[in-house]
């Protein structure tokens, strides 16, 4: 099969699409699926530069979600069969022809939506429902401030917590972002460039809680940024790992910090990827089914562009996610 592999570590010139062994046939309680498209993430980004390391055992190939069609399925795998249509949640290997994996990290592609656009929900919704919902306990009334607004990850949380009945803030870069969310449901943009977000959302009593990809830049300004009892979901480190934060603040207003990574999450038992696929199941793919949440795509390329896929998703107007569509290689 043909996959792509990286040229040593470094910027995009650095991706190659080459010929792989084949994968083995699916073991007991998996499935092997002909990849569609291939969720192109941060992850992947970081991955590249030799940052982001995958966890022991699983592959070296990049690509942490995919959609496409079950090719064939591993022995007591009983509700999926050859031909479903369906996204999976991985720990790499998705930027191939063909993945396997573990049947319960692995959806239906919700009814009406397109096969390859299924390939921008698995990372981003897991993501967020296992922060905000599941950890967090968002709820109806309270007030989500997000970071990177635009973002995949940002896109969603906004759709999923609107439809929580929760107030949304965002900060983003440009007008044009904010906008964009605002589409989606966000009552409340923040120029980050122009404005401080800590005194914005401080103007609204605090927010509840915080969804933050930055890290250790804005720990401090989060925790002034919270409500009395807010909650802290710390989910990347674009702003860097090592920080000093005000413990006296903290504590007055009994916040609390969470910081979670999914990639490296077990793959069964208490706080699996197994457990979030199901909650997924459950919850989320209803609303998607309605069209009450949507996927939001950038751009589609071909796996083969994988390396101008990682400049797009770098460049300030990308707003949502970015596909490699494994189909047109």
């Amino acid at each position: 099969m043909y996959a792509v592999t990286l040229d040593g570590f470094g910027g995009p010139e650095v991706i190659r699409w080459t010929e792989v062994p084949d994968l083995p046939p699916p073991a007991p309680g998996e499935v092997a699926i002909e990849v569609v498209a291939a969720g192109v993430n941060r992850a992947d980004l970081l991955q590249r530069q030799g940052f982001y390391p995958p966890p022991p055992g699983a592959s070296d190939i990049m690509g942490l979600e995919v959609s496409g069609v079950v090719a064939e399925v591993g022995a007591g795998v009983r509700d999926l069969r050859p031909g479903d249509r369906v996204c999976a949640l991985l720990s790499g290997g998705g930027y191939a022809q063909r993945v396997v994996v573990a049947a319960t990290q692995v959806l239906p592609v919700p009814e009406g939506l397109d096969t390859a656009a299924a390939a921008a929900l698995p990372e981003v919704a897991a993501t967020v429902w296992s922060n905000l919902v599941m950890r967090a306990g968002l709820h109806a009334g309270q007030l989500l401030l997000i970071h990177g607004g635009g973002s995949g990850i940002g896109t969603h949380a906004i759709q999923v917590a609107v439809n929580r009945g929760a107030r949304v803030a965002v900060t983003a870069g440009s007008q044009y972002k904010l906008d964009r969310c605002a589409e989606l449901g966000a009552s409340v943009g923040i120029n980050y460039r122009e404005q401080d977000f800590v005194a914005e959302v401080g103007e609204l009593g605090g927010a509840d809680i915080i969804l933050d990809n930055m890290g250790a830049k804005y720990l401090q300004r989060n925790i002034s940024a919270l409500a009395d009892d807010g909650q802290l979901c710390i989910i990347g480190m674009q702003g860097g790992v090592q920080a000093e934060m005000n413990l006296a603040e903290l504590l007055g207003k009994r916040g609390t910090v969470h910081a979670t990574n999914l990639r490296k999450r077990p793959a069964a038992g208490r706080s699996s990827k197994a457990e979030i696929i199901a909650e997924l199941r459950r919850h989320l793919w209803p609303l998607i089914a309605e069209g009450a949440v949507v996927p939001v795509v950038h751009a589609e390329l071909p796996i083969t562009e994988a390396a101008q896929a990682h400049r797009l998703l770098d460049a300030p107007e990308t707003v949502g996610k970015v596909l490699l569509r494994v189909d047109q290689a």
